[in-house]
């Protein structure tokens, strides 16, 4: 058995309540109810619940991009490249469903200049994506479409799936492949 320390254990339970209730309808008492500690000993370990969302949002963003820049650095096709790193994306959603719950959908509740830092990391994430589909569509693989717009849906079509741990069901490897191969045989020319 795991065990963690008891800042890992606030954020891991943060995670959950965030999830469940969202960011602005969990208190830092309901934080520290669930934990079974005061509301007061919370901050012997974090600063604010601000400070958890925080670390939830960017130790996501670094995972996120810590799964596909190897892809990128590869001498994949463009194909191969694009099919690796959505993969990549969904392995990360699918290891860590509440912290990508937050991460999709409490983002907009951090403050500055943390709320411009995170956006500009969301923009770059794309962007990586974006190159894919463009370098796939230079070489023909890939039909003339938009890259911006064939990125966002990829993404978006793909963030839904920490939504199959709520009954902590797993999705599984094949799952994932399937979801992948849907996602990326619709942009190859035949």
């Amino acid at each position: 058995m795991k065990v963690f320390a008891r800042k890992d254990q606030i954020r891991l339970k943060a995670q959950t309540l965030f999830r469940e209730r969202g960011y602005s309808a969990t208190s830092m008492r309901d934080l520290a109810d669930s934990l079974g500690i005061e509301a007061a000993s919370l901050y012997n370990h974090i600063s604010s619940k601000e400070e958890i969302l925080q670390e939830i949002c960017f130790s996501m963003a670094d995972s996120f991009f810590s799964a596909i820049e190897p892809i990128v650095e590869s001498g994949l096709g463009p194909k191969e490249k694009l099919r690796a790193a959505t993969e990549a994306h969904l392995a990360v959603i699918a290891a860590n469903s509440d912290a990508s719950a937050v991460f999709l959908h409490e983002w907009r509740h951090l403050g500055e200049p943390f709320l411009s830092d995170f956006k500009l990391m969301r923009r770059r994430y794309e962007q990586i994506f974006r190159k894919i589909i463009e370098e796939g569509t230079l070489k023909g693989i890939f039909r003339n479409i938009d890259a911006a717009i064939a990125a966002r849906t990829l993404l978006s079509a793909t963030n839904w799936t920490y939504e199959s741990h709520k009954s902590h069901r797993k999705t599984s490897a094949e799952e994932l492949n399937e979801i992948t191969t849907i996602l990326i045989e619709g942009i190859i020319t035949r």
